[in-house]
């Protein structure tokens, strides 16, 4: 800022340095909300979602909703900066190129699911890397991630398992008393 004072030209430039902006506060207002919402998540996944339509990103988006999956789209260099104040390491530039968005909640295996389901019947969209538990993982691994049974699934094959034995063990029982009659 240029200040004429009589025969004097001064220089002001206290003012301009101690002025931030207000879209730079707002960026920084961002970073921290993410960096506090990865923070809590047991699972992060970054995908590139170039070539979904809007009645296609809405219908992601509710699947997300419906599986209590945060889903947002960022820009890449605030996530990295998120990612980089949380303390993340194996960041590699080119894993952000292109659009990225970023699913996240506190079930290991759900925004892999929905999202994985979700680009096999789109067949337009890419997994570009996860967090799951602190651990950085490529695409392969997340898609993997994504093939796991429901939790429910899991309980309900675990106790088929477990009664198998029993129900043996009762046929048995009941064909000894059928010969016996």
């Amino acid at each position: 800022m240029l200040i004429w004072r009589g025969d004097f030209l001064f220089i002001n430039t206290l003012k301009r340095r101690n002025k931030v902006s207000a879209n730079q506060e707002l960026k920084k207002k961002v970073v921290a909300e993410l960096k506090e919402e990865f923070a809590n998540a047991k699972s992060i996944i970054f995908v590139d979602y170039r070539g979904i339509n809007v009645s296609e990103d809405t219908a992601l988006r509710r699947d997300f909703r419906n599986a209590n999956v945060t889903y947002k789209v960022c820009k890449n260099n605030l996530l990295k900066l998120a990612l980089q104040e949380l303390g993340v390491t194996g960041i590699e530039p080119t894993m952000f190129d292109g659009t990225t968005a970023v699913a996240f909640s506190q079930d290991e295996v759900a925004p892999a699911r929905v999202f994985c389901k979700a680009s096999k019947d789109l067949n337009k969209m890419g997994v570009k890397f996860g967090i799951v538990d602190g651990k950085l993982m490529n695409k392969a691994e997340v898609e993997a991630l994504a093939k796991i049974p429901s939790k429910e699934v899991l309980i309900a094959m675990l106790l088929g398992q477990l009664q198998a034995p029993i129900s043996a063990f009762a046929r048995a029982l009941n064909q000894i008393a059928e010969k016996q009659n």
